[in-house]
């Protein structure tokens, strides 16, 4: 990012903005505004899976949920958006609600169910550095160095957040979920930024979330359909934690799950890849489970260590180094080692 007045390049648009510094600070804004939000969903979605849930079914409900709000939303903003992607956007698409959404999700329940949470999200956020990778040995775009270390120092961050100190005796299989689950959130970056903000760019953030979450709740439902939640939904619960008291209908806190826990962040991850590439981007989403353990704190009186704490600083510490790697023209990004 230049100064105030100076052109500066999205590194994988290629094209050069005039506009003023703010228009990726708006980028850095949707992001972190996604990451609280998905952060805050992960105590939320507690509910509902404490009530009786099961997985399977809780994943189908909210993908389909999503996908018919997006398709509301296009019907009632932006129809052309119903109109079907050709040729690589198509492929690029449905690549990206099988892989992007759809596995992003499995592999993830899977994950945290073989794996101790900390180690299952450290193995996730490995995808900021797939993106940074792959952006520069793949793509052959330049990467500011300065995101190496900002990676390095956010996982140690979340190793210390998610204690992987402790239960160190692995499942081989929930490893290996757990790498994939990385790959998957980083195909969500990189694929919703190639359709979105490339250069050869053909679709709108609104037209991919319609047919890639469309495509991902099919697939879904052709293996656990989402009615199968109903009864649990139609059912009472309590909010657990300090609001255990607190009875509610089960479709409300799905209902949020759905449209703030899915809906927005999704949507906001796309539109900030409109200002901010998606090196930049992945490595600021590693915000959320440093929101989810404050979450966990304040909501269900998880005990926060002083390790747990050190680490939403060091968290914090290499999310301000990624942004200060500013956007520069190509030819004045220092050669990475």
């Amino acid at each position: 990012m230049g100064d105030a007045g100076e052109p500066w390049r999205h590194p994988s648009s290629g094209v050069w903005d005039d506009g003023p510094v703010s228009r990726p600070v708006i980028g850095y804004a949707l992001v972190v505004t996604a990451a609280v939000i998905f952060g805050v969903n992960a105590g939320v979605s507690r509910v509902p899976v404490q009530a009786g849930l099961d997985i399977d079914s809780y994943t189908a409900f909210r993908l389909t949920g999503a996908a018919l709000t997006f398709w509301l939303l296009a019907a009632l903003m932006d129809r052309s958006a119903f109109r079907a992607p050709r040729g690589r956007a198509l492929a690029l698409v449905a690549a990206l609600g099988i892989a992007g959404v759809l596995g992003a999700q499995a592999t993830y329940n899977i994950t945290v169910n073989r794996l101790p949470l900390g180690v299952a999200l450290l193995l996730e956020y490995l995808a900021p550095a797939i993106v940074v990778l792959w952006v520069r040995v793949v793509r052959r775009e330049p990467v500011h160095p300065r995101l190496y270390p900002a990676i390095l120092v956010s996982l140690l961050g979340l190793a210390l957040v998610g204690q992987v100190w402790r239960g160190l005796t692995l499942d081989g299989i929930g490893v290996l979920v757990g790498l994939l689950s990385a790959a998957c959130l980083a195909s969500y970056f990189l694929l919703g930024e190639a359709l979105t903000t490339h250069k050869d760019a053909t679709s709108s953030p609104l037209q991919v979330v319609v047919w890639s979450f469309g495509i991902a709740a099919v697939v879904i439902n052709l293996y656990e359909p989402f009615w199968t939640a109903f009864d649990v939904l139609g059912q009472d619960t309590t909010l657990l934690g300090r609001l255990d008291d607190v009875t509610v209908p089960g479709w409300l806190p799905m209902a949020y799950i759905v449209l703030l826990g899915t809906v927005a962040p999704f949507f906001l991850f796309l539109l900030a890849m409109q200002f901010i590439p998606s090196t930049r981007a992945s490595v600021v989403a590693m915000l959320e489970p440093v929101v989810a353990l404050v979450v966990g704190w304040l909501w269900f009186a998880e005990v926060l260590s002083t390790a747990q704490a050190i680490g939403v600083a060091v968290v914090l510490t290499g999310v301000v180094v990624a942004q200060s790697a500013r956007l520069v023209p190509a030819e004045n990004v220092p050669t990475a080692p």
